[in-house]
């Protein structure tokens, strides 16, 4: 839907196309009105789909995409032929799937404009966990044509006892932002839903869209169903070209942080890049740091420029508000998470602004399409770093983005717990086959190596919650009949699976409600509720705490009825608790291995701020700057500590990892470690015994410290002992269904469902070791919580190149992730900050000597 290109754009396809397919009449003279005509892209996917095919797009950001996926379904609605009076209504013809409930949203308007300007005579519905339960009722009686939704709500759809009628017109299942969608337990939730419509529809056609894909075969193969003995992938159209972005990194006039998240230093400057722009998106990446830049705008926002917050733990009403707002222009800027990173087509923002290192290239060009939401017009992205380290990341980004490179996460295995959710969504819909099942399993991309002996256990862990837990009678959800089929035991079980079908299992979070200040002592009368959040950190509050939220200072004023009550902070008034719960962004390994590459390399230096250089001469001059693949240790002592310092560069969840079994070694070898804190960048461990001089004399040897078998009896007996196991183990119980968080009529707090959980843990652990939700948490824990592949990795890379640097004061390197330490220290102790600026100018002041 864009005007002609005059830049040559290049169409590669899989397969030759014999022909061009011609638009109908309608279509073509609605293109002819607008002043545009489709692109080669549009057409070759027309054609791929007139022959049977399912596709895979790639495509820049602003290349009609959209237009593309909706086109061999909008021709195919428009020549229908009309339902003959008396028939059966027909039912849904096109499903398309999006990742985000506000990309459903603005798909259906932006598709509302074509559809009606060409005449087509189609109906379009979203169905989403903000549609009522009415309009869901009336959606199964009267089935739009096309329905726009989510993968929990395909959950749902095809667990219910009409599934076959509902789909049974269905021709075309579209994937928005496919990349993102797959990556995850959502898209093993969605591929085994993909597979259940293909039973239901054998010559069912998939379209997949995506800007940013590192292995398009994979998403090929995910698009069609897979064989025993080959590996069928789907058509690929891929669109080069498009114009280059225009990215910088804010040179900015203020000293950048040694360390810390919040780009507070640069918030003038931010502002004065918002003034000079029409509509700016601004991207954070944790809600925490959304709160926080909303306010420190607001504190200076001197023109009163109409801003706005958005992110997940908002109430739905204000994020459409939000959302409705910037569609009509009416906003200037937008500060937002993760919920606007994605295909939201807003073409008059001008500029994007990333608040923070993007920790991901792949992350940072999805987030600088949305603006200029066009193929032919740069988008403009400035990256703001929030400390030094990051500025060497921010570098890294943009220069992996004006090479193309992507950095994508591999596709994992089919989750067990998510695959245990979906037998027993079968049993909810309809009585099945073991064997038509595991075939009907198997042809997803994700399950398509899984065992048949591993899918027997799962059907058992279903029947009756395993060995172990066979003779609790609630456990059997499901049980073989004297016809060879597995059923539903209970009305209830349909009832318990429909209330908590889906994979995002977040922390427990209670509504928050603003009620006036004099009603505190009276507290849940009234009063309007701001959104969610998190009930681990309101358990961390004593009345009168105030606290960010909504984009308002805010004071807890106790809980009421699982509501979390609030009133006005004082005017004035400042949070005293800074930040609360929200989902931080790993640094990829892709980015990782950049990073190393700049830091490695002095000429790379000159392109960064001057500031950030002369903090590299300097460590070269005191320490030295590890070569691309070494691993530097600095020991040095401080206080009455003794450190250790690391520089993996591998992410904070590698280095948690590291920093659990390097001080179990630790202990072994008599070097009374004390603590350790890790950053994306490095790692700190600090004890009460000279590591520096064990290490000189030899009592530690770093090759024997570092050695990769710390992954075997290390890793196991660690993992066996930590509450993060306990944790994911909860996770896995969930999804699996055997504990729920929502029964009919009733809602189990956080606390009550780990309770049974960590109970069923012990049993398990003792009595069924090899129980199949044991093998889904390791499974979890390894590949997600602990990043163990990726510390293995960086165990085989640094064997023989492990360099020590034994110093008597703390290194310019160092310095980032001291203040971490410190800072931790001082704000347990009531969060000083002329006491906290004072030990970080002191601890600086040491470093450059």
């Amino acid at each position: 839907m864009h005007r002609p290109n005059p830049i040559l754009q290049n169409v590669s396809v899989s397969r030759s196309q014999t022909s061009t397919p011609a638009l109908p009449d309608a279509f073509e003279q609605w293109f002819e009105r607008k002043g545009w005509r489709p692109r080669a892209h549009q057409l070759a996917l027309l054609a791929h789909a007139q022959t049977g095919a399912s596709t895979l797009l790639i495509a820049p950001t602003g290349a009609g995409k959209t237009l593309a996926g909706f086109l061999p379904s909008l021709v195919d609605l428009s020549q229908r032929k009309k339902r003959a009076r008396g028939t059966r209504a027909p039912g849904i013809h096109t499903l398309y799937i999006s990742p985000l409930k506000a990309l459903a949203t603005d798909i259906r308007r932006n598709l509302a404009t074509p559809v009606e300007e060409i005449g087509l005579a189609i109906t379009m519905e979203t169905r989403t966990g903000d549609t009522s339960q009415s309009r869901r009722a009336r959606q199964k009686m009267l089935p739009p044509d096309i329905l726009l939704t989510t993968p929990e709500q395909l959950a749902l759809l095809i667990a219910s006892k009409d599934a076959d009628s509902f789909f049974a017109d269905l021709r075309f299942v579209i994937f928005d932002e496919l990349h993102s969608l797959v990556t995850s337990k959502r898209g093993h939730l969605l591929a085994l839903g993909l597979a259940r419509l293909r039973t239901i529809r054998p010559g069912l056609q998939t379209i997949g869209l995506s800007a940013t894909v590192s292995k398009p075969d994979d998403l090929r193969e995910w698009l069609v169903g897979q064989q025993p003995d080959a590996r069928p992938l789907a058509e690929l159209i891929k669109v080069e070209g498009g114009a280059q972005p225009n990215i910088s990194i804010l040179q900015s006039r203020e000293r950048v942080p040694w360390q810390g998240h919040r780009a507070r230093y640069a918030v003038q400057e931010v502002y004065e890049a918002i003034c000079a722009h029409k509509t700016t998106l601004l991207f954070v990446n944790t809600r925490s740091q959304a709160e926080l830049l909303f306010q420190d705008l607001w504190r200076i926002n001197e023109e009163v420029l109409p801003i706005a917050l958005h992110h997940g733990s908002l109430d739905v009403a204000q994020r459409r508000r939000v959302e409705t707002a910037m569609a009509a222009n009416q906003l200037r800027a937008v500060v937002a998470t993760s919920t606007l990173d994605l295909g939201i087509d807003w073409g008059d923002v001008d500029l994007v602004i990333h608040v923070g290192a993007p920790k991901g290239a792949s992350r940072l060009a999805q987030r600088i399409g949305r603006a200029n939401h066009r193929m032919d017009e740069p988008s403009r992205a400035i990256l703001v770093p929030s400390n030094r380290f990051e500025v060497i990341e921010c570098q890294a980004a943009l220069e992996a983005n004006y090479l193309g490179d992507q950095d994508t996460p591999p596709l994992r295995a089919g989750a067990l717990d998510v695959l245990a959710q979906h037998v027993l969504g079968m049993a909810v819909a309809r009585p099945f086959y073991a064997d038509a099942l595991y075939l009907e399993i198997t042809s997803a991309a994700p399950y398509r190596n899984l065992q048949r002996e591993t899918f027997d256990q799962v059907i058992n862990f279903v029947a009756t919650g395993g060995y172990a837990l066979e003779v609790y009678e609630r456990y059997a959800r499901i049980r073989l009949t004297e016809d060879g089929t597995w059923r539903i035991t209970h009305p209830d079980v349909a009832r318990n699976y429909r209330l908590n079908a889906g994979t995002i299992i977040e922390a427990e979070t209670l509504n928050v409600r603003l009620v006036r200040r004099k009603t505190r002592a009276s507290i849940g009368m009234g009063g309007k509720v701001l959104g969610k959040i998190e009930e681990n950190f309101l358990e961390t509050l004593t009345p009168g705490d105030s606290f960010l939220f909504a984009g308002q200072v805010v004071c807890f004023a106790g809980i009421h009825e699982m509501e979390c009550v609030v009133t006005h902070a004082a005017p004035g008034e400042e949070a005293k608790v800074p930040y609360y719960g929200g989902s931080k962004f790993p640094l990829t390994t892709f980015l990782a291995e950049k990073v190393r590459e700049i830091l490695a390399d002095p000429d790379e230096w000159q392109r960064l701020p001057e500031q950030v250089a002369s903090w590299l001469r300097i460590q070269q001059i005191k320490s030295l700057i590890p070569q691309r693949n070494d691993l530097l240790i600095e020991t040095f002592p401080d206080g009455n500590r003794f450190y250790m310092v690391a520089y993996p560069f591998e992410g904070r969840l590698a280095h948690q990892t590291l920093g659990m079994l390097l001080t179990r070694r630790l202990e072994r070898a008599r070097a009374k470690p004390l603590g350790f804190v890790g950053t994306d960048y490095a790692l700190s461990i600090w004890g009460a015994a000279d590591m520096g001089h064990m290490i000189e004399t030899g009592r530690l040897r770093l090759a024997d410290l570092f050695d990769e078998d710390m992954l075997g009896d290390d890793l196991e007996a660690w993992m066996s002992d930590s509450w993060l196991l306990k944790r994911t183990f909860r996770q896995c119980a969930e999804i699996s269904g055997l504990v729920h968080r929502r029964l009919a009529g009733q809602q189990k707090t956080g606390r009550q469902v780990t309770v049974s959980t960590d109970l069923i843990y012990d049993v398990l652990r003792s009595h069924e070791p090899n129980h199949i939700l044991l093998q889904a948490t390791w499974a979890d824990a390894a590949t997600g919580l602990l990043d163990v592949g990726r510390v293995s990795d960086m165990l085989s890379r640094i064997k023989h190149h492990i360099v020590h640097r034994n110093l008597e004061e703390v290194s310019p390197l160092a310095v980032p992730i001291m203040l971490e330490i410190g800072r931790e220290r001082i704000e347990g102790e009531g969060r000083d900050e002329l006491l906290q600026a004072a030990v970080e100018q002191e601890l600086i002041d040491r470093a450059l000597g």
